[in-house]
């Protein structure tokens, strides 16, 4: 069984559990440890089977309970090590709990297989992901979040997998007409911002294909986007190509069912 479940998704934190056979791991940790137990009880789901948390950036909704995680479970944080050189004191004491990645480096984890890729975003060195199980040759998931603009390198990662949750952070009308600094929308809309709404149709336009059955939107914007905004977008697009995908929003503090990669 090759699983996932999105636990918390948005501007305030993120994390998601992937589980295959007798692996687990969490993807980034940005909300409180209380709150992943929560989500993981009302999935039915025992911490203990939790092996690892990867962190895909330093920025605070994205780390802020890995620490505290790691050290109640006495799992190891695998992260760059320019990442943890830059929030290394806002992990606090990890002991020997450090594993250093790469990006563009596979790297085995019990069932399954990770492989990080740059994504440009304004963080010292930010990572999307795939995963794959070594018993489920057939299946990929896709994680790709905080991610400025659609590169090759991204299309090229995203291609024939089964699963993607992928980021659309903001309308644009909303952005540009919202309360936010001009420096802040500058920020957001730049080559190492956010995608929007658009720009999430714009890379499953080129990376839709037969096998991809569920999509995911993540990692909205509370102030500059709406879960009906998005997902509408985004089934306006599927529509026109005759998609019958799974389409799923992710929510900031709910957690989604299981989905099966």
């Amino acid at each position: 069984m090759f699983r996932t479940a999105v636990l918390a998704s948005g501007s305030k934190g993120n994390c998601v559990l992937v589980a295959a056979n007798d692996t687990a791991i969490l993807v980034d940790a940005g909300i409180s440890a209380k709150r992943v137990w929560a989500a993981l009880e009302h999935l039915n789901f025992d911490r203990k089977q939790i092996q690892g948390i990867l962190i895909s950036h330093e920025h605070g909704d994205h780390i802020s309970g890995a620490g505290a995680v790691s050290r109640l479970l006495k799992i190891p944080v695998f992260l760059t090590r320019d990442t943890y050189m830059a929030c290394r004191h806002r992990l606090g004491e990890l002991h020997d709990r450090v594993v250093f990645i790469k990006a563009g480096e596979s790297f085995g984890l019990g069932s399954l297989v990770i492989h990080p890729f740059s994504s440009p975003h304004d963080a010292v060195d930010s990572c999307n992901f795939t995963i794959t199980g070594h018993d489920f040759p057939e299946r990929k998931l896709a994680i790709a979040t905080d991610v400025g603009y659609q590169s090759r390198l991204l299309t090229t990662h995203l291609s024939n997998c089964t699963t993607l949750i992928l980021e659309s952070n903001h309308d644009l009308k909303m952005l540009k007409d919202g309360p936010y600094d001009w420096h802040l929308k500058q920020r957001i809309l730049s080559n190492h911002g956010h995608l929007s709404n658009l720009d999430a149709v714009g890379v499953i336009s080129q990376v839709l294909h037969a096998g991809l059955k569920n999509l995911i939107l993540a990692h909205l914007s509370e102030v500059n986007n709406l879960p009906q905004l998005a997902e509408q977008t985004m089934r306006d697009f599927l529509t026109s190509v005759h998609s019958d995908i799974r389409l799923i929003v992710a929510d900031q503090y709910d957690h989604t069912h299981f989905i099966d990669v």
